[in-house]
């Protein structure tokens, strides 16, 4: 398994993409976006799966990224900043 970050220019984009890849059986919960990704809304969606799911993002995403396994990094995967 794979983690991953998903920042949004709303709060209401990162509800519906939450309980979209919940509704896909993923493990995602809502949290604050570490700032060192994004100032955007301030919500960003954190979950755990073998792909990235970029289809299941809402419309207003703005970035994902997948964790690096040492943590000390990450590897961008969309950019809609």
């Amino acid at each position: 398994m794979k983690e991953y970050i998903a920042t949004f220019h709303t709060h209401l984009s990162a509800m519906r993409t939450q309980r979209a890849l919940a509704g896909q059986g993923v493990a995602a919960r809502l949290a604050p976006v570490p700032r060192y990704l994004s100032a955007s809304c301030g919500t960003c969606v954190l979950y755990r799966a073998n792909e990235a799911h970029l289809g299941d993002m809402d419309a207003d995403v703005e970035r994902v990224v997948e964790k690096s396994v040492q943590g000390d990094g990450f590897m961008e995967l969309l950019n809609r900043a």
